[in-house]
Formats: C-alpha cells, structure tokens, sequence
C-alpha cells in the first residue's frame, strides 16, 4: 500500500525537475506492477515519458506487452535512461527520442521516428505538460510564461496528434493527460488549469472525428500525483502539505494513475470506450 502520510518535506528543483532529487522517491509500479499481456505487440509513443506518470505508464505498459517510445526534454536524459531500463527489464523495446515539443518540427520528428524504429504506432500517449504555481495572481503570469504552458500543453498536443494520426489505423487510441485543475482550478494555476479544460474539450471533439476511422480518444485526468513536476513548480511550503486536501487524504503515487492508461489503451477492455475523461484524483469529484 502507498504511505498514508499525507506531508513531504519541504523542497524545491529547477524545471523541469528530477526524479533522483525527490524525497521521498515516487512510486512508479516498479516491483508492484504485474502485467498480463492485455497490451502484446502494441506500439506506442508516451509524450513526457521520461519520469513521474509518464514513466509509470511506461513500466505498465511494457509488463503489459507493449514496445515504447519515450519522449522527453534533452535535459530529463538522466530520467529517460531510466525509464528505457524499465521497458527493457520487461523484454520489450524503449526507443528514446530527446526534444522540445514546444516546437512544431520537433512534435512531428518525435513522431516520424517514433513509427520508424518500432514499426508503427496503435498508442499515443499526449502526456507532456508544465505549470508554474511560484505566483498569486494573473498579473504574475508573463508572456513568457504563458507561451510556455500554451505551447507544451496544447500546441504540442495539436502538433503530436496530427502526425501520429497519419499512422493510427482501426483500434489505435489516443490517451490525453487532463487534470483535477480542469474542474477544480486552483488561482496559483490559471493557466495551466485553462489548457487542462481545453484538453478535455480536445479529447471530446477528436473522438467525434474520428471514430468513424475506429480510432478511440479517451483522458485521464489525475488529482494530485507526487512527481518530479511538483518540487519543480511549487512553492516549498506548498509540498509539506501536497494532496492532504483530498477526500482520501495523501497525494497519489504515478504508479496509482497508470492502471487508467492500461485500461484505456486495452482493445479487450476499452474498445467501446471514447470521448470519455477518467479521473483518478483521491476522491475529488470530475464532473
């Protein structure tokens, strides 16, 4: 079982953060997670696949079956490198592809080369994200800023997706990452909170396009999940007390989100599930 301790000392990172510095370490399912083969022989691409609920995902799906695709910023190599060990542990193939995806050439080569080393694609995971909660108010929010939230979390979003959808053929999905912040926004998050509802809108409208095609597009939208994104963007303050305001009473670990991922991108067990958000948020409500 997680530890019930709902508190986390007092710590701070540069973004984007890494997971070696956490305290505690996060758990990402690595001597928990059993697979049983309901992901064999998929391909997949998991945007921000390097640490936290990325690299959750990563492990579950590779004990699931499936070869992996990991992108990630060129300074998260040390996260990376880690998550690609995971995947090869489980047999399967980790294919590693450095880039910032705030930029649209580097969105579309994440793809390109994602499908050219494993074959093709019938997963994509739209996981890459950032926030910045060091403010306390919209005139705290700079263009800077906002260009970088907009850009990783919605434009990239746009970018990845039109390309893998090239490649995804009848019985692929596509899994975004939304959020609690899309229903329950805190003020310190207006714009990331913003992009999270956008994602959900997104995810939606682009499972009404294409089913036709027998594409699914699902979300997951996580509560608070102790990853390296916290220390990186909160206020040292703030994590002392990181997801003791949620029903359960503790933040979440990565490896408690990656069930929803498995199940989703499952085609025995999703495969009349679309346009549909799951939330995994210790008891907050996402409706």
């Amino acid at each position: 079982m997680p530890d019930q301790t709902p508190a986390f000392p007092a710590q701070q990172q540069e973004p984007p953060g890494l997971t070696s510095s956490m305290d505690p370490l996060p758990d990402h399912g690595e001597s928990s997670y059993r697979g049983t083969g309901r992901l064999t022989g998929l391909r997949t691409l998991i945007t921000g696949g390097d640490s936290g609920i990325g690299r959750a995902v990563a492990i579950a799906f590779a004990r699931e079956g499936a070869d992996v695709a990991i992108g990630y910023l060129p300074e998260e190599q040390v996260d990376a490198e880690e998550t690609a060990r995971w995947v090869r542990e489980a047999g399967r193939t980790a294919v590693l592809l450095p880039g910032d995806l705030r930029e649209e050439g580097a969105c579309r080569a994440t793809v390109a080369d994602a499908v050219e080393q494993l074959g093709g694609l019938d997963v994509l995971v739209n996981n890459a994200g950032f926030q910045m909660a060091r403010r306390s108010s919209i005139a705290d929010v700079t263009s800077e800023d906002l260009d970088r939230v907009l850009r990783t979390n919605l434009y990239a979003l746009f970018w990845v997706t039109q390309a893998a959808l090239e490649h995804l053929g009848e019985g692929a999905s596509i899994i975004n990452v939304s959020s609690i912040q899309a229903y329950q926004p805190s003020t310190s998050l207006l714009d990331y909170a913003s992009t999270k509802a956008a994602i959900n809108n997104f995810t939606v409208n682009l499972a009404a396009e294409v089913g036709e095609r027998g594409i699914r597009v699902n979300a997951v939208a996580p509560g608070p999940i102790w990853t390296p994104l916290q220390p990186a963007t909160q206020p040292p303050e703030k994590i002392e007390q990181f997801g003791a305001d949620t029903p359960l009473g503790r933040a979440g670990q990565p490896a408690e989100v990656a069930p929803a991922f498995v199940f989703l991108a499952s085609p025995a067990d999703a495969s009349y599930v679309s346009a549909t958000v799951l939330g995994v948020t210790g008891g907050k409500p996402v409706f």
